[in-house]
């Protein structure tokens, strides 16, 4: 609602084309519970579309989970890490982030002993942060100087001291690369597609040609750790699919056009 400017009304007029994050969906579906007095009449509808809801407590419809088995196969997948049983916990309720979450992990390490803020936004040139990693063990990081951006791979150098120690590394700039993709944005034409919010698309459901119908899904986007299915507003035949599996797109960035 915040992103494409929209008030309450305007989202229960136009939730019949509005691509809603798949959170939002299963939350209609009543995924995580029916609230007092059932949900709202015909949004829900509108929302969920064709998929099925519970009708009573979800948990009673799961199919069982033999957690010794899971478990097993965890540590089998992450075979010589630490595997306790928080992690099947995360694993089992959230898969997706979960896989994410140890991604990160293999890329940038244990970040926990980071102070909030530095994990959150970047250092200011000169800043110096302390990182406690044990009782009696700091290390002092400050950043000295950032490197120019490198055009052709969109990475550039930053440089720190870590205890007065001089240490450099080559991040990706994520603004540089972005700034390397013109994307064309959607018109306020009916089969114009566009994001619905920034994020990353993680594929394409449609093909050029491909004939489709209202609310039939085309692309997925994954945005602040939810995924969201955008739907084609109208049914017709698929002019041409901008996006692909990996783009960073913004809110307003063309997706797909349909005629």
């Amino acid at each position: 609602m915040v992103t494409n400017n929209l008030t309450e009304a305007q989202v229960r007029e136009q939730a019949d084309t509005l691509s809603f994050p798949t959170s939002v969906v299963e939350y209609f579906q009543g995924a995580i519970g029916i609230p007092h007095g059932g949900f709202p009449q015909p949004l829900q509808q509108q929302v969920v579309k064709d998929l099925p809801v519970f009708a009573g407590r979800p948990g009673a419809e799961l199919p069982p989970l033999d957690l010794e088995q899971a478990f097993a196969d965890l540590r089998a997948k992450y075979s010589g890490d630490d595997i306790k049983e928080t992690d099947l916990m995360s694993s089992v309720m959230y898969p997706k982030v979960y896989d994410e979450y140890k991604a990160a992990i293999d890329q940038f390490g244990d970040v926990t002993k980071l102070p909030t803020r530095a994990f959150i936004e970047p250092m200011e040139l000169g800043e110096e942060i302390s990182v406690q990693l044990e009782i009696g063990k700091v290390l002092g990081v400050k950043l000295t100087a950032i490197g120019p951006i490198n055009v052709t791979k969109g990475t550039r150098e930053i440089f720190f001291e870590f205890n007065g120690m001089p240490r450099s590394v080559m991040i990706a700039d994520k603004r540089a690369q972005a700034g390397q993709v013109t994307r064309p944005k959607a018109t306020e034409e009916v089969g114009s597609v566009g994001a619905p919010m920034p994020g990353v698309v993680l594929e394409t459901r449609v093909a050029n040609g491909d004939f489709v119908d209202v609310g039939a899904p085309m692309v997925v986007l994954s945005a602040m750790k939810m995924e969201t299915v955008v739907a084609a507003p109208v049914a017709g035949k698929v002019k041409e699919v901008v996006a692909k599996s990996g783009d960073d797109v913004q809110a307003g960035d063309l997706l797909v056009t349909i005629d």
